[in-house]
């Protein structure tokens, strides 16, 4: 039986082996510990995990910045997957984000992660043509 929780930080090790094991998830420094810690503070109850037989297979994180709302790391084990877990995940994620005002949401796919891409246009997800993103680090690190 299919089971959809909030995240919680006691589900941070599992989610990270889920992102790891999965081709065209990046996991960077800002997904450590205490940044995920900080995100889960900043959006409550907006990011969801799925378990089956109390096995944890798939893991949405959900936020927003008051006027857009973002998803990121939607990852169903692929032995789970055409199951509707996925779609599951990301309608609690945007009923949450209505629940707060918030009715347009953006994600980024990885160009070369064509499952993905696959995915989200199934679903009705546009692709942006009109807009290109662009992103400064204040770092050495390229991995923040």
């Amino acid at each position: 039986m299919l089971t959809i929780r909030v995240m919680t930080m006691d589900d941070y090790d599992g989610v990270i082996d889920l992102m790891k094991r999965t081709p065209g998830v990046t996991f960077r420094d800002a997904d450590s510990r205490e940044s995920t810690s900080k995100y889960l503070q900043r959006n409550p109850g907006m990011s969801f995990v799925a378990e089956v037989a109390g096995i944890l297979c798939a893991c949405v994180m959900c936020g927003h910045d008051g006027r857009r709302g973002y998803l990121q790391h939607l990852v169903v084990l692929p032995q789970y997957r055409r199951q509707g877990i996925a779609n599951t995940l990301v309608e609690r994620c945007l009923s949450t984000l209505e629940q707060h005002g918030i009715l347009k949401c953006h994600l980024d796919v990885i160009k070369t992660n064509a499952t993905a891409a696959d995915y989200w246009r199934s679903q009705g997800w546009q692709l942006r043509t009109d807009i290109d993103r662009y992103s400064f680090t204040r770092s050495e690190n390229e991995n923040v």
